[in-house]
């Protein structure tokens, strides 16, 4: 019942050789790593206008031009990255690039930085779709966590799905949100060309408030660095282009192109309609507020039935915008562990053929900021465009380098667009950090650090393991002596019986162990001299040792971890095997009936012990048969053995 409601919610198990089926093309790419950059042109725009408030009705004489100056960055932002995609055809993301061109130390930090910046993009986004929801159904705002964790859960869900379902899951929300908003803009456009740039809004905009700051260069800054919060999300398709059909450079690009495409459209006529309307920010978070794409719509079409469409197209694409973090994350945390700075699980994919444990690594660090900031993080905005430019500015220039190394015209002409990449990204990428410092880009300058300490660590570890563990040398035939064998034995039972069996096919020094709490109901001594000792001597056979360890305070696994140490310490030349009953419930809530004490002994040797002590865990299966079947079948096997030993 559990295997087939698992495979309800995830599907079945794919086989690697399935892994064919689950390439997807160019328009099928768009949903799975366009909706953060397509998303962000919901906020990006209201952002630097947010800014801009201080200017009053003024600050609309630069919104275009600052739109203007983003949309050109993210031009050489897309030439870049389209050079990139088919010189790592198996995945370009910031991290290889810079790891392979520029050393190990940039590689982390972009890996840092993009790491920062999918966490903020999940957590953001999801707070912002369910924001937008709450402005509009006011009565749901006491469940804006609880929304929150919803939106996160499915997106987790979906995404373990596989490649293919994620894609045909987030195809509808995506193109209705680019046919609305472009629908939307034309529309717009019409207007205003037939009204010479003076179109009259059928939804009249809120009024501007009174001028509170002089036109200043340093304002200005702020608003681009604000506005560059579009541009997140366009590393995501570098980094994914194995999963593209082949030719998967072309598909690649092809899809990166529309994205892009789409996002300049969508920001340029954001820009010029915002202007033509005379339509600005509203503060957020105070009463009356709207948004930017809410005041236009109505603006342009009224608030009939096109408008709650178009706004409700917005509002899944802000919550579903994580899904490109999803995508991106991931594989990101993939390409890191097969360099050994994150676990090896990481490199592994799941039954669904993706990589499972960083999707769900991301679900958790995304639920932890959502629970801390009660589904309320709108302040961490300006933190996107930190990370997403620090790792643009070191891929840019990883492929400066990478293209250094090749020669010919072509190789010439690709270094100095990416070169024009990195200084431009490294421009912005100070502005960012010193425009958004005090609002919180401190944080980030602490997280990355911190992340990057962690990466080393761990790479040190299993550089440490390797060296320990992969010297090969010829098998030795030295001391090969029968361990000495330790049973916990609690007092004479059927299990008792069968692991003693077990010791005893294994060596012929056998030390049972029993602890006396001074509660025991049995002399385990005169039993253990009928039981054990007088069968063992009709048999031959040598006799288990019996040791009774005395516990006054009524330990019991503690006792036996000092006496196995003790053991240890005392026969240097020998192994000793500690046979350890585990019983074997039917149901998982019969677990909670019993205290685990083998589990939890074996969990102590495993951390106190050496490579000189092995567990060895006996399964005691429960079932319906009937103990009195059980003795008679162990009876009958008892005989047979003797029999043929006759």
């Amino acid at each position: 019942m559990s295997l087939s409601l698992l495979d309800l919610i995830l599907g079945r198990p794919l086989a690697s050789s399935e892994d064919r089926k689950e390439k997807i093309g160019a328009l099928q790419g768009v949903p799975i790593f366009g909706l953060d950059a397509l998303g962000s042109a919901a906020y990006g725009p209201e952002a630097a206008l947010t800014v801009l408030l201080a200017l009053g009705g003024l600050g609309l004489n630069y919104i275009l031009p600052i739109t203007l100056a983003i949309i050109a960055l993210l031009g050489v932002v897309y030439f870049s990255y389209r050079q990139t995609i088919p010189a790592y055809p198996h995945g370009g993301g910031s991290y290889t690039v810079a790891s392979e061109n520029l050393g190990t130390f940039p590689g982390l930090l972009a890996a840092s930085a993009l790491m920062i910046d999918y966490i903020l993009v999940v957590a953001v986004g999801i707070s912002a779709g369910v924001g937008a929801l709450v402005s509009g159904v006011p009565s749901l705002q006491p469940h804006t966590l609880g929304l929150c964790l919803a939106i996160l859960l499915v997106i987790a869900l979906v995404n373990l799905r596989g490649l293919r379902d994620t894609g045909l899951a987030f195809l509808v929300p995506t193109y209705a949100f680019i046919g609305t908003m472009l629908a939307v803009l034309a529309w717009g456009l019409f207007k205003a060309v037939a009204g010479s740039g003076h179109p009259i809004p059928v939804v009249a905009p809120p009024h501007f408030g009174p001028v509170h700051e002089a036109v200043a260069a340093w304002l200005l800054l702020k608003a681009f660095s604000s506005g560059c919060t579009a541009m997140t999300g366009v590393e995501a398709v570098s980094n994914g282009v194995a999963i593209f059909r082949a030719p998967a450079d072309k598909n690649a690009q092809g899809t990166l192109t529309i994205i892009i495409g789409l996002l300049m459209v969508m920001l340029a006529g954001i820009a010029y309609l915002c202007h033509a309307y005379q339509i600005g920010a509203t503060p957020p978070g105070q009463p009356g507020y709207e948004s930017v794409l809410s005041q236009l719509t109505a603006a342009i079409a009224g608030r009939g039935i096109f408008y709650y469409v178009t706004m409700a197209s917005i509002l899944l694409v802000l919550s579903f915008q994580a899904n490109t973090a999803f995508s991106g994350f991931p594989r990101l945390c993939h390409s890191i562990a097969r360099n050994s700075y994150l676990p090896h699980s990481f490199a592994r994919r799941g039954r669904r053929l993706v990589f499972s444990q960083g999707i769900a690594l991301l679900t958790l660090l995304a639920a932890g900021l959502l629970v801390l900031f009660g589904g309320v993080t709108d302040r961490l905005i300006p933190l996107f465009a930190i990370g997403a430019f620090l790792a643009f500015t070191l891929s840019q220039a990883g492929m400066v380098a990478h293209w250094k190394r090749k020669s010919g015209r072509h190789a010439r002409y690709s270094m100095i667009v990416n070169g024009l990449g990195a200084i431009a990204t490294a421009i912005t990428t100070l502005v960012v950090v010193v425009s958004k410092f005090a609002e919180g880009a401190w944080i980030t300058l602490l997280v990355i650090p911190a992340l990057i300490a962690t990466m080393y660590k761990v790479k040190q570890h299993y550089d440490e393991l390797e060296a320990e563990t992969t010297k090969r040398t010829p098998l030795s035939t030295q001391k090969l002596a029968p361990p000495l064998v330790v049973v916990p034995v609690g007092g004479w039972s059927q299990i008792a019986h069968r692991n003693l069996r077990f010791a005893m096919m294994m060596s012929t020094d056998i030390i049972a162990v029993h602890v006396d709490n001074g509660e025991g109901r049995e002399n385990l001594s005169a039993l253990w001299k009928e039981f054990v000792e007088e069968p063992a001597r009709r048999a031959g056979l040598p006799v288990p040792q019996l040791t009774i360890l005395k516990s006054p305070y009524r330990f019991i696994i503690a006792p036996i971890l000092r006496f196995v140490l003790e053991l240890e310490r005392t026969h240097p030349d020998r192994f000793i095997a500690v046979v350890v009953p585990e019983l074997v419930e039917k149901h998982w809530y019969q677990y909670f009936l019993h205290e685990q004490r083998g589990k939890i002994l074996s969990l102590l040797l495993i951390f106190r012990g050496n490579q000189r002590i092995s567990i060895i865990n006996v399964p005691w299966h429960l079932d319906a048969t009937p103990t009195s079947e059980k003795i008679s079948r162990e009876l009958k096997a008892v005989t047979e053995e003797k029999q043929n030993a006759a």
